[in-house]
């Protein structure tokens, strides 16, 4: 009873707020945050309407949840601090903060969902070998990101001091290469690597 009562207060401050940005005019964000809230809340919905009844919650399920919760939390710092750092503005031509928002919100939500499923259906179901592989994957994907992260840092920053010092217009070549070739290629090996051990679990018949 709790729970459903915490689901609808959830459900009506949702409510309330997607009101407002619709008085704002912020229909981007709007559709954005109720995708995400839909994302976050699935497995509840899906209950209430099949069942008319919110799905039972055990301590694997809490604990599931709270991983997947801080998991979408953390993305979304992260992605957004990254967002705020100057060199990032580059990387887009007139970003629009309304968009961008709006992504963070649905690709948070997508962080989460993704996170509870392997929790709960994923994880269980793969061999020690292939739980190995999967983090292989994934730590392949994030060391490319954060290497690609680096290296447009390093690449604009040489670039300005030289531009500063010397008075050139140089454009340094190792960390652009770095960053536009070989840490995308190093993130889609990790990506699909570890998407098609993931989906493979997920669909797959239980152990």
């Amino acid at each position: 009873m709790r729970t459903k009562k915490i689901f609808w207060a959830v459900a009506i401050t949702a409510l309330v707020v997607a009101i407002i940005l619709i008085s704002l005019e912020a229909y981007y964000v709007v559709v954005a945050f109720v995708v995400g809230l839909l994302l976050m809340g699935y497995r509840e919905l899906w209950s209430l309407i099949r069942r008319r009844k919110m799905p039972p919650i055990d301590e694997r399920v809490k604990e599931n949840t709270g991983k997947s919760v801080r998991n979408g939390f953390i993305f979304f710092v992260v992605a957004t601090a990254f967002l705020m750092l100057p060199f990032s503005v580059r990387l887009v031509e007139k970003p629009d903060t309304v968009q961008v928002l709006g992504a963070l919100f649905i690709a948070a939500g997508a962080v989460h969902l993704l996170s509870y499923l392997y929790y709960d259906r994923v994880e269980p179901r793969l061999t020690e070998k292939r739980l190995k592989l999967f983090k292989t994957f994934m730590l392949i994907a994030g060391i490319s990101l954060g290497a690609a992260i680096i290296s447009i840092f390093l690449h604009n920053a040489i670039y300005a001091l030289i531009m500063h010092f010397w008075d050139a217009d140089f454009e340094e070549p190792v960390f652009f290469i770095i960053s536009v070739f070989i840490c995308p290629l190093g993130f889609a090996v990790g990506i699909i690597g570890s998407m098609v051990i993931y989906f493979k679990a997920l669909f797959g018949k239980a152990p």
